[in-house]
């Protein structure tokens, strides 16, 4: 059983607003915050850097999260890599694969700037890049990334869910249709993992990033990068802890994912990243899905209904929804509503100008759901969006 009140209980915060903001971060939970509180109080170490107790169980601990991840994506954890969030983990890729001056891109204008700036910035080196457009609602017609690979093709590089309209891409699709014309496949994974199921391991995608404090319940400062064939890519940083062995002359690199971990690394926040995955195993992905797909479908609607207000994206989404109202600029409407009702949405470019630029707009006002809300959280901000339209009137 889905107890979406006793689930409240772990999250503090929401005793004093209505958090629909999860897209950009979502609210962490108790059991999270005590593992992050364990690690400093009771055993805080450097991670793989010594042979004493607490560098031993503070490194345990670091690998145990990775397990966790890497089971919960269905890959292998020697190939699953901890970063500090899902930005890095994209340009780490950028950064580390051989480009050539003639290489080849595909991207869709869909794209968190995250999985855009990337790759334009690759212009210098000579990169082509296409960027294929979605339809009205945010769905990228899989043939069109098949129109758009050439035999220049290295990479397609596509969001897996839009932070902007919750579409939710064909990646499989689009993954067979890129390896089978010899192109590797990037899925930002940033707005789908913890949301509804996701198993990269039979997508077979070649990288797969996604951020820690999102559906993941981790705290900030955590990402991830799956990598299938870790020889193909190089580290973009170097240092301690990822070397094998270092002369005056040169050095030898640890296998993966340890090359790609130089430094010290977030070692509480991994650990914290751990639990949260482990609270999202145990509430049940699908019991997950099904929650937040039936809140947002309530609120989409009944949005849709209102005069004045314009709603973006397709009927079946993810839990995003974006909105204009007539006549009022989105940061406005984001500040009435928090000022008013204590409800916290998003409002601007969502870091995704390309996408609001298509919609002829500059910003929206976005509400995105978490698997702790309630049906009357969400009658309390419609009623509220009711109110601000009738002063439009």
């Amino acid at each position: 059983m889905y107890d979406i009140f006793e689930i409240r209980k772990n999250f503090p915060v929401l005793d004093n607003v209505i958090y629909l903001d999860s897209a950009a971060t979502t609210q962490t939970p108790v059991q999270v915050v005590s593992a992050i509180n364990d690690y400093f109080y009771k055993y805080s170490g450097n991670y793989g850097r010594g042979a004493h107790r607490l560098a031993r169980e503070s490194t345990n601990h670091y690998e145990d999260s990775r397990e966790k991840v890497a089971g919960f994506l269905n890959v292998d954890s020697s190939k699953t890599i901890m970063t500090k969030n899902a930005t890095e983990s994209m340009n780490m890729v950028a950064l580390g694969m051989d480009w050539n001056s003639d290489d080849h891109i595909v991207t869709t204008s869909l794209e968190h700037h995250s999985n855009l700036l990337p790759w334009m910035n690759l212009k210098d080196c000579g990169v082509d890049i296409t960027v294929v457009s979605p339809d009205d609602t945010g769905i990228v017609n899989p043939d069109d990334i098949y129109d758009s690979i050439t035999d220049r093709t290295r990479l397609v590089a596509v969001t897996h869910v839009s932070n902007v309209f919750g579409s939710v891409q064909d990646i499989n699709e689009i993954t067979r249709i890129s390896h089978k014309n010899g192109a590797m496949v990037l899925i930002d994974g940033a707005q789908s993992v913890g949301h509804f199921p996701v198993d990269v391991g039979s997508i077979g995608c070649d990288f797969f990033a996604a951020s820690g404090h999102k559906g993941l319940l981790g705290p900030q400062g955590t990402g991830i990068l799956y990598v299938k064939e870790p020889e193909n890519l190089d580290p973009s940083y170097f240092g301690g802890g990822m070397v094998h062995s270092v002369t005056t002359s040169g050095f030898d690199i640890e296998p993966c994912p340890t090359k790609f971990e130089s430094g010290t690394p977030n070692i509480p926040g991994v650990i914290g990243l751990g639990k949260g995955v482990e609270y999202v195993h145990d509430l049940g992905i699908n019991n997950i899905e099904k929650h937040e797909k039936s809140l947002v479908k309530d609120m989409a609607s009944k949005l849709s209904k209102m005069p004045y207000v314009e709603v973006y994206g397709p009927e079946n989404r993810s839990g995003v929804v974006p909105f204009n109202i007539a006549g009022l600029n989105s940061h406005d409407v984001a500040m009435i509503l928090d000022e008013t009702k204590g409800i916290c949405v998003r409002s601007g470019h969502h870091c995704a100008m390309p996408t609001l630029q298509a919609l002829n707009v500059d910003g929206a006002v976005r509400a995105s759901v978490g698997l702790y809300n309630t049906q009357e959280e969400i009658d309390t901000f419609i009623d509220a969006v009711s109110q601000i339209t009738s002063l439009v009137g």
